[in-house]
């Protein structure tokens, strides 16, 4: 009950976050995206993994970067371009990309606050603008399980978000998701 209760709120947030990423960042069947933190699962059947792939109007126009191997993803979506890679060392040129995204991956970045800067800095340099999202640190909840925080997460502070980026970032507060836009 909890894990499907949990499924439809983090299928909620990931439609809005969606809508906000078009609205804000109007990009069209020409924009190039690099989705830095995809899995090696589907999207559907209770998960909201990847998310973004299953519902971006122009797919063949995302590379998807995890840092496993990418089978499953690779089959669930063959028109996205999948890239086995770190995202603190990308394998892109720089500004490669009209946009780079990254939906609630930061807060997993290995090495506290630098590990998670060295992450942000990699995504604005290989990209020309960025939409990041994180759980808000002060949303009691964590969105994922609907439990507490636990220590297998960092979760950040609307200022300490805004402190990763070399460059301003508009830092959206929708409750229990931060989002950073930019540059500003």
């Amino acid at each position: 009950m909890l894990r499907r209760v949990a499924s439809r709120v983090s299928m909620r947030s990931r439609e809005r976050k969606l809508q906000l990423f078009l609205d804000l960042l109007q990009p069209g069947p020409e924009t190039t995206v690099v989705d830095v933190g995809v899995t090696d699962a589907p999207f559907g059947a209770g998960s909201t993994d990847n998310f973004f792939e299953a519902l971006y109007p122009w797919p063949e126009r995302i590379t998807g970067v995890g840092h496993t191997e990418l089978e499953r993803f690779a089959a669930a979506f063959p028109q996205v371009r999948a890239v086995r890679a770190d995202g603190r060392d990308l394998p892109f040129r720089n500004a490669e990309f009209d946009v780079g995204f990254s939906n609630a991956v930061v807060e997993h970045v290995a090495g506290g606050r630098d590990g998670q800067r060295q992450f942000v800095h990699e995504l604005c340099r290989v990209s020309r603008r960025v939409f990041v999202t994180t759980p808000n640190r002060r949303f009691p909840i964590e969105v994922h399980t609907l439990l507490p925080f636990d220590d297998v997460l960092d979760p950040l502070a609307a200022k300490d978000l805004a402190a990763l980026f070399p460059y301003r970032v508009r830092v959206i507060n929708t409750g229990m998701t931060l989002i950073a836009v930019g540059p500003e």
